[in-house]
């Protein structure tokens, strides 16, 4: 095979694991959550725990990530975590004990960790290795993707099947997306050379700076899960728009499968951290605009802007971390995902309980925007880091 079709093969494989561990393991969740409130009795808290267990999980595999280096044992825990994707996801539909639900959650928030962050190290180390660019705008669609097609098979599936046969149902397709997410990523390569022959040199970033990214990421963890959780939920019960939370849904799916692509041009063009701050500013107009405007046109624009915004900030930090890290990529990927996850486990606890309390997510939406907003000044604070980093670097040169 040549290398631009093996290429397509790596990424190939990284698509469809991204729309195995996400797509199906969490994303099918979401629109799920209020037909599992309707016929399994799902409570709205428990539905927060839930979403929070799931992360939990996720934050647990980041931890992980972040402190193994080996590649092959990245490689055998990430085809490990595959198959857990493929079980837990199985679960949701075998039971109605929450305990048991708690559980399958957990284990899906450890598949997805294995898929993003350690299938993602290793297919951007196969692409640094083999010299090709190091950006994953291919690769994310794949988040994108799920996110479109869980949305539309629920809207397809629920006239006829219950919230069990669809968990069902979606465990029969991530069985089909197991066989070429496993077989097409090659077994890694750990010369520490590139297919052409130079070194592969880590360049880790200052410590002040990392500690404002994580912060900054955090805050971006937080915005982007009460929507990517609670948006059906949030959409059915605005004035007028029943039953449209899937359509608006499968809008953020729509929006975020070329989105990746798009956003490694803006980033060539602005510079990664400008880029960052111009999906901020957009994710928390996506945000806003459901509850602010109202209406199913607003809805869906808002979504189409929150889908091709939150998925760039992730798509643009985990190649920033990639580059700081060629020879073991998922170290920096890992810690920037505990910010991440952290904030996802504290995110629909909080919202969760502020919709107990007050009958209405939209608490917890306006919070979620102000910690946003909030990140998007720490990128704009990382800014000023960069270039005194690099003043001083100039600085050690010239002496």
């Amino acid at each position: 095979m040549n290398e631009q079709g093996a290429r397509i093969k790596v990424l190939g494989a990284g698509i469809f694991s991204l729309l195995l561990v996400l797509g199906v393991a969490r994303f099918a969740y979401t629109p799920l959550l209020p037909l599992m409130q309707q016929q399994a009795g799902l409570g709205v808290a428990q539905a927060g725990w839930l979403a929070a267990i799931n992360y939990a999980g996720y934050l647990c595999g980041a931890i992980v990530a972040s402190l193994i280096s080996d590649l092959q044992l990245k490689d055998r825990l990430y085809r490990i975590g595959l198959v857990l994707a493929v079980l837990s996801t199985a679960v949701m539909g075998l039971t109605t004990d929450f305990t048991l639900w708690a559980l399958s959650r957990f284990v899906a928030g450890l598949s997805s960790s294995a898929g993003m962050l350690l299938g993602t190290g290793l297919i951007l180390n196969w692409l640094m290795r083999h010299k090709h660019r190091s950006e994953l705008g291919i690769h994310f669609a794949g988040i994108g993707i799920g996110i479109a097609g869980c949305a539309g098979a629920v809207m397809l599936l629920s006239p006829y099947l219950d919230w069990r046969e669809q968990w069902f149902a979606f465990t029969a397709l991530a069985c089909l997306l197991l066989v070429p997410a496993l077989r097409w990523l090659p077994r890694p390569d750990q010369s520490g050379l590139s297919s052409t022959g130079p070194t592969m040199q880590d360049n880790p970033p200052s410590r002040l700076y990392l500690r404002v990214f994580m912060a900054a990421y955090f805050c971006a963890g937080i915005g982007y899960v009460v929507s990517a959780t609670f948006i059906v939920a949030i959409v059915n019960r605005l004035p007028g728009l029943g039953g449209q939370g899937n359509l608006v849904f499968l809008a953020i799916g729509i929006g975020a499968a070329p989105a990746c692509i798009n956003w490694d041009f803006i980033a060539r063009r602005s510079g990664d951290l400008n880029a960052l701050i111009l999906a901020a500013l957009l994710q928390i107009a996506g945000m806003l605009l459901p509850v602010l405007v109202g209406g199913l046109l607003a809805s869906l624009l808002g979504a189409l802007l929150f889908g091709g915004s939150f998925i760039g900030m992730v798509s643009l930090v985990l190649t920033m971390a990639g580059r700081y890290y060629p020879t073991r990529p998922a170290k920096m990927m890992g810690k920037m995902t505990l910010s991440y996850g952290a904030a996802q486990i504290i995110g629909p606890a909080v919202t969760g309980w502020l919709a107990t309390r007050f009958g209405s997510y939209d608490a917890g939406l306006y919070l979620a925007v102000g910690v946003m907003a909030l990140g998007t000044l720490l990128l704009l604070l990382l800014k000023s880091v960069e270039a005194r980093d690099a003043a001083r670097i100039r600085s050690a040169r010239a002496q």
